[in-house]
């Protein structure tokens, strides 16, 4: 499975990928702005993607409302990994479109089962 990660955090980066790839054996992508990841999402069509919110380009949620607007990414699964999980944050990103929503800080070691887990709800 091809996951496409993106944020604008360094290191979020590289111990998410580390995390994803070893424990997960997934595939991954990276992306450290909203713009990148739109073009990316267009080239490489991951089968899911695990995106923060705050970002200096564009936001989280207009990334996720950019995908759903093109037909070759509007149904790729999006999974935010964000430190913003109050209750009506959480119903606003799932709301909005988002698979699930995973909070920060997170075990890296746990990352993976939590985004089968949500991968495999039915919405």
């Amino acid at each position: 499975m091809k996951i496409l990660i993106v944020d604008d955090d360094p290191a979020t980066l590289l111990v998410t990928s580390i995390a994803l790839q070893h424990a997960g054996g997934y595939e991954i992508l990276l992306a450290n702005s909203g713009t990148d990841a739109l073009e990316s999402a267009r080239e490489n069509r991951p089968d899911a993607i695990l995106m923060d919110i705050v970002m200096h380009d564009l936001d989280g949620l207009s990334v996720l409302a950019n995908l759903r607007n093109q037909e070759e990414t509007g149904s790729i699964p999006v999974i935010f990994h964000t430190a913003r999980t109050t209750p009506s944050e959480i119903r606003t990103l799932l709301s909005s479109g988002a698979k699930g929503v995973i909070g920060k800080p997170t075990d890296p070691m746990e990352l993976s089962n939590e985004i089968q887990r949500i991968l495999a709800q039915r919405n």
